[in-house]
């Protein structure tokens, strides 16, 4: 007999290709006049096409967000929003933009309206993450769940081959988490697997032809469904790695999903033995580390810590803190089994 808890998450979601153009229409809907929009130094210009969609009704733009949400940027972005009288966030772009507009959401209260421009999926989740001095803390709150994702995959287009594959891969690790979460559900369940089926589908596409919109729709609506299936379960030895080690060592935060994703479905492959056969199944695959390694291989994505900079000598510190504070897994979290699969990751190891 099924028991389980399934709550949904109130976000209104605006999908298709032109989605952009609606900006506007959304923030008048709920009453709101004074946007700030928000977005990395280089999509200044994207941050600038939705200020224009916006008109009068935008405040102004902050186009300061970086990757891991150090806590003195999100101190930046808090004070310029107030300075500015805004009541609400417009977060054009990736998770970096999602992520600080979260930040500003979390000590505000203001509504948050997300223009994905990446596969991140964090803007279908109640999960923010701040970094202070080396050390990376995330959490839950409703408060930084976006009222509104407009999802244009017109907007994707122009992201390149080598962002477009980790990007996906961050996406697909979200899908994989939920399939062995202590809180998963059958609801979780069938949105991973189908986010997973598609992103698995549409990626090697969208890297091999960029402009292909129809892929890049694909792969957006896989990006929503692996966001989703996060938002409703909890996280495990995957995304306490890779929250570690970004917030420890400054790593790029999709291409370390890509590499940690394989040798994390390897550490949990005898525990999660089903959820793993579920994996390989919608990869098309017959061992899931093993499909999401060679995946993220075809993508020409990094395979290796070593390739993102991160010094060898960093493994036991990664291992120790790691460990401290686990989050639950299928498999004990433990010092000895941690640091095999940095060490694997490390060197770029395909999973035995």
């Amino acid at each position: 007999m099924l028991t389980f808890t399934y709550e949904q998450l109130p976000v209104r979601v605006v999908f298709g290709a032109g989605s952009f153009d609606k900006l506007a229409d959304e923030v008048s809907r709920l009453g709101l006049k004074r946007a700030m929009v928000l977005s990395t130094p280089g999509q200044r210009r994207l941050a600038d096409e939705a200020a224009k969609r916006l008109g009068v009704a935008t405040a102004g733009i902050h186009a300061e967000a970086v990757m891991h949400v150090p806590v003195e940027t999100a101190r930046l972005a808090r004070e310029t929003a107030r300075r500015l009288a805004a009541d609400c966030l417009v977060a054009v772009g990736g998770g970096s933009t999602v992520g600080l507009a979260k930040a500003v959401a979390l000590d505000t209260g203001l509504p948050i309206f997300a223009v994905p421009t990446t596969y991140s999926g964090s803007e279908m989740t109640p999960i923010y993450g701040l970094t202070d001095n080396g050390m990376k803390r995330t959490g839950r709150d409703r408060k930084v769940l976006p009222r509104v994702v407009l999802y244009d995959p017109a907007l994707t287009v122009g992201l390149p081959a080598k962002v477009s594959g980790p990007s996906g891969m961050n996406a697909l690790a979200h899908c994989v988490e939920a399939l062995y979460a202590q809180d998963g559900n059958p609801i979780t369940s069938l949105m991973a697997i189908e986010g997973i089926r598609a992103l698995g589908r549409a990626l090697p596409v969208v890297v091999k032809e960029p402009l292909n919109l129809e892929a890049r729709s694909k792969a957006l609506y896989g990006a929503w469904l692996a966001g989703s299936a996060l938002g409703n379960a909890a996280m495990g030895i995957h995304h306490k790695l890779c929250h570690t080690l970004g917030g420890a060592f400054n790593l790029p935060h999709a291409e370390l999903h890509t590499v940690i994703l394989p040798h994390a479905a390897a550490y949990n492959r005898d525990a999660a033995s089903e959820a793993m056969r579920v994996i390989a199944g919608a990869l098309g695959v017959t061992d899931a580390a093993q499909g999401l390694y060679d995946l993220a291989k075809k993508l020409g994505a990094p395979l290796s810590l070593k390739e993102l900079g991160m010094p060898e000598d960093g493994i036991e510190r990664a291992a120790k803190l790691a460990t401290e504070n686990p989050y639950y897994n299928p498999r004990p979290v433990e010092y000895a089994g941690v640091k095999r699969l940095l060490e694997d990751a490390w060197h770029g190891r395909r999973p035995g």
